[in-house]
């Protein structure tokens, strides 16, 4: 599927919980998980755009996604000392 479909409907998704509102609880977690996933694809999107400039990227895809997602800017640095220090 391309990108703009999937990202559609996970805001799609985000938007149905935030304005219904998930009753159950593990319904709960599974929206707080997909909001934290789309935020740290976000924060990834964000660093690509700035990094171009250095010519610095790091892939988006759902492992890099859920680090940044969960563990906000101290999981995208992380990320960044793996990617400079291990990988390269």
């Amino acid at each position: 599927m391309e990108p703009i479909v999937v990202l559609s409907l996970l805001s799609g998704l985000i938007l149905l919980l935030l304005l219904i509102g998930a009753p159950v609880k593990s319904l709960k977690m599974i929206g707080t998980g997909a909001i934290r996933l789309l935020v740290g694809a976000l924060l990834l999107f964000f660093l690509n755009t700035f990094g171009g400039l250095f010519d610095y990227h790091l892939p988006i895809n759902l492992f890099t996604a859920s680090v940044s997602g969960f563990l906000g800017v101290p999981g995208i640095i992380a990320l960044i000392f793996t990617d400079i220090l291990i990988i390269q």
